[in-house]
């Protein structure tokens, strides 16, 4: 497997958890997966700790077909489609037109990432939000949920969810915001995906928020290779990282870290349809595509 570019080297496993759960927001592309035996060895490695599945994610054109081509290649992968914010500025109508056709595929399962981004400037707001809103319809069309990239924006997310009418469900990736956006959220139906930045030293508002979700409205995620959690922030992140979070969601929540695993597991599976996918596309395209990636 090629190393993620210029990614430092990863850490030494976890403890593995006593339950298994999904990582609900990987990018195994930006891991350095090309290959189906890319894809199957990140996977091992997760496995091997108790991540039994995970939602890839793309946030480029590139990137959609290539979650979808490795949602095929392991049936412990599933995808989401969707142009990330910070790329919206030059979106033309035949780009969308295909992440449209790639988001409509079977083991895509969510919409996504997409929203607003107002640290980076790659982006102005109007196209930003010009974009969301179109995600937005994207998702509710295809009835599939809708996986949220919000940094610096909550104000203006929350605002465009309301004007355009939310999807049945939605997803806050790597959830940012204390617990007054938090108890905003839930009370709109909302889940909230919690990733390593909970686990760091300078982040009590972001705890104070995780620990109180109710139960049926948290996720955690890896974000990998971005956001390692603690003790490894800085270091490259993986799948198979996602244990430190979900311990520390346990330890914040006053929960065993088998509860807290099995409740985001259980989640998962259900925001997702995890356990309604086709499985046999997996095993007719693998072949075909492992000759496309060689």
């Amino acid at each position: 497997m090629s190393e993620a570019r210029g990614r430092r080297e990863r850490p030494e496993p976890p403890e593995p958890l006593p339950a298994p759960t999904v990582d609900a927001h990987t990018h195994l592309d930006a891991c350095g997966c090309e290959t189906a035996a890319d894809v199957v060895e990140v996977m091992d490695r997760a496995e091997a700790v108790g991540i039994a599945r995970v939602v890839t994610i793309a946030d480029d054109l590139a990137a959609a077909r290539w979650v979808v081509r490795a949602a095929q290649w392991d049936e412990r992968v599933t995808a989401a489609v969707a142009l990330h914010p910070t790329r919206t500025a030059t979106v033309t109508e035949d780009e969308f037109a295909e992440i449209e056709r790639l988001a409509a595929a079977p083991r895509v399962v969510a919409v996504g990432e997409t929203g607003l981004d107002y640290y980076w400037d790659h982006s102005p707001p109007q196209a930003q939000q010009k974009w969301f809103r179109r995600h937005i319809d994207l998702a509710k069309r295809l009835g599939k949920p809708l996986m949220i990239h919000d940094r610096d924006a909550h104000d203006d997310v929350l605002r465009i969810l309301r004007e355009e009418g939310a999807p049945e469900t939605v997803v806050f990736h790597c959830f940012s915001g204390d617990a007054a956006m938090a108890r905003e959220c839930v009370d709109a139906g909302y889940l909230l995906s919690f990733a390593g930045p909970v686990t760091f030293r300078n982040a009590k508002p972001l705890q104070e928020a995780a620990a109180i979700v109710p139960d049926d409205h948290l996720l955690v995620e890896t974000d990998a290779p971005f956001l390692t959690p603690h003790p490894h922030r800085g270091r490259a992140n993986e799948p198979y990282c996602l244990p430190w979070t979900v311990r520390a969601l346990a330890a914040l929540r006053g929960v065993s870290d088998g509860e807290m695993a099995e409740i985001t597991r259980l989640n998962a599976e259900r925001v997702f349809g995890l356990d309604e996918l086709p499985l046999a596309a997996v095993a007719e395209t693998a072949t075909a595509a492992d000759a496309r990636s060689s």
